[in-house]
């Protein structure tokens, strides 16, 4: 026999070989088990209600412990009951959702959110991750920038919607994360959150342009429970209802191009 081989038709690159590919098989297993830990079940389109969980693809539950001394189990199989403020535009499984009633509020498509937890997001020694100057105020912006608070904040109609109020900071991150915008034409103040990705700041104008939603639409984005704190939970409503925007704040946008 030559030299490596173990009986007359196996030799030890074939084993490696055999033993590589079970390896390999064995990994994509076990990190497809892994990635099920968030998410599931899925829900059965066609027959209504979750899919079968089964006993392979699914790994047993850890238990996380976080900062703040709360445990979290994954997976929990816990289901996400929040109405679905939509229907199919065709029957067959996987076809588009089209909103019913305000498209703005549906959180659908771009205005879907995580259910995140409805807790501020905390810094390393425990203080709030993200406020408003007036909070921390030894964040100030740049000389070398001009101060945006006092700016008229337009729409996508370009009608003034408010005044920018205060600007919210990440404390970890040292950088804007929302703007405060005190809506005008009202006579119940009312100041609610614009994050700085929706906002194109003119300077030189001293205005803020938000494309994503019209003036009259800033009535409607999602309010924080407290003045001076943004929950997790809270962030996402506020993003997404932004997000939702860019494809329904008019029904044109939700058409074809051509």
């Amino acid at each position: 026999m030559m030299r490596g081989s173990i009986l007359s038709h196996i030799d030890v690159a074939q084993l490696t070989l055999y033993a590589f590919w079970i390896f390999f098989a064995g990994l994509i297993w076990y990190l497809r088990r892994e990635d099920r830990r968030e998410g599931y079940p899925l829900e059965n389109e066609a027959m209504g209600g979750a899919k079968e969980i089964g006993f392979m693809l699914i790994p047993k539950p850890k238990i996380f412990r976080l900062e703040d001394g709360t445990e979290i189990k994954a997976p929990n199989f816990d289901r996400d009951n929040r109405e679905l403020k939509a229907v199919k535009t065709e029957p067959w499984p996987g076809a588009p959702l089209t909103p019913v009633g305000d498209p703005m509020l549906a959180e659908i498509g771009p205005g879907a959110y995580a259910l995140r937890a409805d807790v501020t997001e905390k810094t390393h020694d425990g203080r709030d991750l993200i406020v408003p100057i007036r909070v921390a105020p030894n964040y100030t912006v740049a000389r070398e920038d001009r101060d945006p608070v006092g700016m008229q904040v337009m729409g996508a109609d370009r009608k003034v919607a408010g005044t920018i109020k205060d600007i919210w900071v990440d404390r970890g991150e040292c950088m804007p994360r929302y703007y405060e915008v005190e809506l005008g034409g009202s006579a119940i103040s009312r100041s609610v959150l614009l994050p700085v990705n929706f906002a194109n700041v003119k300077s030189y104008r001293g205005q803020v342009i938000v494309d994503a939603i019209l003036s009259t639409q800033f009535q409607n984005v999602p309010l924080t429970k407290d003045p001076n704190k943004v929950t997790m939970l809270e962030e996402e409503k506020v993003m997404a209802y932004y997000g939702a925007g860019t494809l329904y704040a008019t029904p044109r946008r939700s058409e074809s191009v051509l």
